[in-house]
């Protein structure tokens, strides 16, 4: 059973990508008794390497200690990363050249922020932005869907979003929100420069306070009769958006 702050990382990827971030947060590990995988046994080396403890299990109890089937013969209990607040995330910006940032306005589905994780480390932000209330935080279940990348890009998770979005614009940072159809076209922005891309949640979008709070607000052309895109997807359009300019630079 785990704590308050520990879950399970299941299979080797959530694993891996948590060794090559912190190992000093994985606590032990299981493996499918009997079964035969290069890729679990040189898993196994390297947990015992870093002195992390890892026992054999029959298949049912390792799919009972994971409450799941999902876990490709491997399972470890670990302590989740630590989030930011409003203090750290100056402090990250701080001498920051030309800081991308994605911001998620109330965004409440772990799958969807785990794919908004993935995508902006893929992207090369420098972090991704949460109120702390009315949306998900770090989970397991977000790590899972990030490929493990959460333990490595900071999650920022601020008390009043509004207000943390003033102090970036202090802070020389622009902000945009996608605004649907209210917003002008997103391709013609400027992301070149210090940027935070701001997204609302899955039903409702930007709630009115994000929304006043922005610099600009942006649409993605979208084919007539589609209203939007999974906010993961629409995080992936803007943001790589935001690498091809800076590419060309």
């Amino acid at each position: 059973m785990s704590h308050a702050n520990e879950d399970f990382l299941l299979g080797p990827n959530a694993i891996e990508a948590q060794l090559d971030a912190d190992p000093s947060r994985v606590l032990e590990a299981w493996v499918e008794e009997g079964k035969r995988s290069p890729r679990v046994e040189a898993l196994q080396n390297r947990l015992r390497g870093h002195g992390i403890a890892v026992q054999r299990l029959a298949r049912a109890a390792l799919d009972k200690r994971a409450a799941s089937d999902r876990h490709q013969g491997i399972v470890a209990r670990f302590r989740l990363p630590e989030t930011l607040d409003e203090h750290d995330l100056l402090r990250l910006i701080d001498g920051a050249k030309a800081p991308l940032l994605l911001v998620l306005d109330g965004v409440q589905d772990p799958h969807n922020l785990g794919a908004c994780i993935r995508t902006a480390a893929a992207a090369g932000a420098l972090a991704v932005i949460v109120p702390k209330d009315r949306a998900v935080g770090l989970t397991a279940a977000v790590l899972r869907a990030s490929a493990g990348l959460a333990a490595r890009l900071p999650l920022v998770r601020v008390t009043n979003l509004a207000r943390t979005l003033e102090a970036l614009k202090k802070a020389g940072i622009w902000i945009g929100g996608a605004a649907g159809e209210q917003g002008s076209d997103f391709y013609a922005a400027d992301l070149t420069g210090p940027t935070a891309i701001v997204l609302g949640n899955e039903g409702d979008g930007l709630r009115e306070l994000t929304r006043k709070t922005c610099d600009y607000l942006w649409s993605i052309p979208m084919a007539p009769g589609v209203e939007s895109l999974n906010v993961s997807v629409a995080a992936a359009v803007m943001l790589f958006e935001a690498v091809r300019q800076r590419g060309l630079r």
